[in-house]
């Protein structure tokens, strides 16, 4: 089946395809369509969940987390503010190895109060363990649910799901709608080791003191490094079965470039058609667009940057006193690996301003008339 639905809907599908068994919810602009749709399905049957109305984003993570450990797959979706009152619980939910999975509408960060998109809000979870996925069209929303819970599930770590606001959030596209027994079949129900019941009770997140605090820290990071083989095969898995593969990035005319935009959300997919431009004006160009920044997916990082002469980072972000986030992480996962490939770090398109083909153009004539970076940050699109 195929519908014409916004980005925000494609969230509440994807829940409800996974058979999200509780949805705990406070609404958000410009996340509000996601839980609305999920409370309309809930009460008409489409979906078999408990729906918990809560008074805050910080009891609704509080919520996920305990139907989490009574067993119960969980979702929840949010933005911006939101997320951030959530701060503290998202540690909670990966120390305690809890599966949620969260969409995450990005929006810039208030004051001043804005509504519009950049990625300051779900990068600034970037350290609480969390994997984070961010898409780029509405199908990729959709689909990237259904694969979260299941990578999530198999290694007991919590996911967001991200997307940009309005951009995404409130634009409509055709997207596919995959037959329910289909996805049963890719992702077969919660069923944790361990769970919270009178019938086999258990004591879960109490004090832990120096001699196991450590080991657990450890177990996470090991687990977590288990994740990028794990995206790979539950993604090529959905492509035999679905025909589209979700994977750790998505490099576009890479093979023979010379400059390869790094670029993510919706901007990927507009590097895409600055890249076409590009070529026709016979620069070999070429985008790497970041889906999976946590864990960050070093090695095919540095395997297609390896071709390139040059390296020039996108950001809608912005880490204040250091540089654009994404060119950090690109900078590190090269650094001591011999490549010698100059990266260029932009900042564009925050609080919603447009990030257009044209944009890129200019991030292409700015990095090809250098040899080396001489400043940390290029501001593109600015009012100085």
């Amino acid at each position: 089946m195929k519908k014409v639905i916004m980005g925000n809907h494609a969230l509440s599908w994807g829940a409800t395809l996974a058979r999200a068994q509780v949805i705990a919810a406070y609404p958000i602009t410009p996340q509000t369509q996601v839980v609305e749709l999920l409370s309309e399905m809930c009460a008409s049957k489409k979906l078999d969940a408990k729906f918990i109305k809560v008074e805050s984003e910080h009891s609704a993570m509080a919520a996920c987390i305990a139907a989490s450990l009574a067993g119960a797959r969980t979702f929840t979706a949010t933005s911006a503010q939101g997320l951030t009152l959530m701060h503290e619980l998202l540690h909670w939910a990966s120390g305690g190895r809890m599966p949620v999975v969260m969409g995450n509408i990005n929006r810039a960060m208030a004051p001043g109060w804005s509504i519009w998109t950049d990625q300051n809000d779900s990068l600034s979870q970037r350290d609480t363990g969390w994997m984070q996925f961010y898409c780029a069209s509405n199908q990729e929303v959709l689909d990237t649910v259904i694969q979260a819970f299941k990578v999530s599930e198999a290694l007991m770590i919590p996911s967001m799901v991200i997307l940009d606001a309005f951009a995404l959030s409130h634009t409509y596209e055709v997207v596919e709608i995959p037959d329910q027994d289909k996805v049963d079949a890719y992702l077969p129900p919660f069923n944790p080791p361990v769970r919270l019941t009178p019938s086999d009770p258990h004591a879960f997140g109490g004090l832990t003191g120096p001699e196991h605090y450590f080991e657990l820290r450890y177990k996470l990071q090991i687990d977590m490094e288990k994740a990028p083989a794990l995206i790979e095969e539950s993604g090529r898995e959905y492509e035999r079965m679905f025909g589209r593969y979700l994977g750790e990035v998505e490099d576009y005319r890479c093979d023979d470039a010379e400059l390869i935009f790094v670029s993510s959300g919706t901007a990927g997919y507009t590097g895409r058609v600055a890249v076409d431009a590009l070529r026709q004006e016979g620069v070999r160009a070429g985008n790497l667009r970041i889906k999976v920044f946590r864990p960050f997916p070093f090695e095919r990082v540095r395997r297609i940057a390896a071709g390139a002469k040059k390296i020039a980072v996108v950001d809608r972000n912005i880490s204040y006193g250091h540089h654009g986030i994404f060119y950090q992480e690109v900078k590190s996962a090269l650094y001591g690996k011999d490549h010698g490939v100059p990266v260029f770090g932009y900042i564009t398109g925050l609080g919603g301003r447009d990030v257009t083909p044209d944009t890129f153009k200019e991030i292409a004539r700015h990095a090809l008339t250098k040899d080396e970076p001489d400043e940390e940050i290029v501001w593109i699109g600015v009012k100085k």
